[in-house]
């Protein structure tokens, strides 16, 4: 009996250590997942204090990834940085080139981030060391996401020379590449064995991530210059024609379409079960039932809000070009908590380990937390 409840006890030993640390909670990558859906079940305290801010050498557009107590972001210097969640010291500087406004994504303990300099980089994750790098026809400015093909990961990544790019996430080797008619800025978003993304030739392309053949193709009805949501087979998505859009990917119709006043969105919108967040070019943050597009509420802030808001717990986090950095009530749209940075926040939070990361067009990367016992 003693000698069975040993080797039991070793099997439980052995489960708990493939699980990840209490409290290591991530944010791998733009948006915080495939789906694009920004929205992490992660703690946020409610007396936020600001715990260390990291000074770069230009305007920091890039959002951040978080993983393992690791903070990896781009700045308009060239460089992708690692520094620690913990201190915000750095870690690590990898230097490429030309500006980064790309959001990293980390998988499988390598970090890929795209460069103005039309690259996409492969770097150990630990070391910032290069691994491989692969070519583009022109800059990559959105964020690259990945996808599981039998034993194979891949690396989607869209770049202005009109091409989603698809490569072998161990070699850099290209798989394959799907050519729109215009500039891709955003990040392509992935479920369901498809990907999708908005181009500025104001179309909504569904493409099998299998071989990088055409599924579908919607009319926007403007250009999408941000990313969009997948949740169940439905795209969520803002454009430069002043409309937030649903539309049923299927069936290659709208649902429905949101329209305010006369503004662009370029936000990529937070995607829950009732209903869906987005920032706006008319300075306010807006909330709409996910299932007919009718508003819930509006939140005015002082600026365009081209950041795209972070959901957790009952809590969206979002930055403006006012300078400041809010967190609103998810259920009345009521402001929480603000501070005021001071300069525009195009770069979109991150959020894990109950810490928000963002960085700012005054350089720095802020780092926002409960205040240290």
């Amino acid at each position: 009996m003693k000698l069975t409840r040993y080797f039991a006890l070793l099997a439980l030993l052995a489960l708990l250590a493939t699980l990840p640390a209490a409290g290591a909670e991530a944010w791998p990558m733009f948006r915080g997942g495939p789906a694009l859906l920004g929205v992490t079940s992660s703690q946020l305290p409610d007396d936020l204090q600001l715990l260390w801010t990291f000074k770069t050498g230009g305007p920091v557009k890039s959002s951040a990834a978080i993983v393992n107590g690791r903070v990896f972001i781009g700045s308009g210097d060239t460089n992708l940085y690692a520094l620690d969640l913990a201190t915000g010291k750095q870690v690590w500087i990898f230097p490429t080139g030309g500006p980064v406004e790309s959001s990293p994504l980390v998988l499988n303990g390598r970090v890929y981030v795209g460069s103005t300099d039309a690259f996409l980089y492969s770097v150990d994750a630990g070391t910032g060391k290069q691994i491989w790098k692969y070519e583009t026809g022109d800059k990559i400015l959105g964020g690259p996401n990945w996808v599981k093909i039998g034993e194979t990961n891949r690396i989607i990544v869209g770049s202005y020379d009109y091409k989603l790019h698809c490569v072998d996430a161990v070699t850099g080797r290209a798989v394959w590449t799907y050519e729109s008619g215009n500039y891709i800025n955003g990040s392509p978003a992935v479920a369901g064995g498809k990907t999708v993304f908005g181009g500025c030739d104001a179309l909504l392309h569904v493409i099998s991530l299998a071989d990088g053949q055409q599924v579908k193709e919607v009319e926007a009805g403007a250009y999408v210059a941000g990313s969009l949501a997948l949740a169940e087979d439905r795209a969520y998505f803002g454009h430069f024609e002043n409309e937030f859009q649903c539309v049923d990917l299927a069936a290659g119709k709208k649902i429905w379409t949101f329209r305010d006043r006369a503004f662009p969105y370029f936000s990529s919108p937070a995607v829950l079960p009732d209903r869906v967040i987005f920032g706006g070019r008319d300075k306010q943050l807006h909330c709409v039932n996910r299932a007919d597009g009718q508003p819930l509420w509006s939140f005015a802030t002082r600026g365009k809000v081209d950041s795209s808001p972070a959901v957790c717990a009952g809590k969206a986090v979002v930055g403006s070009d006012d300078g400041r950095l809010y967190v609103v009530s998810l259920g009345e749209g009521k402001e929480l908590w603000s501070y005021e940075i001071g300069r525009p926040l195009d770069s979109s939070p991150a959020i894990a380990d109950g810490r928000i990361v963002i960085g700012c067009d005054d350089g720095n990367v802020y780092c926002f937390g409960a205040k240290p016992k």
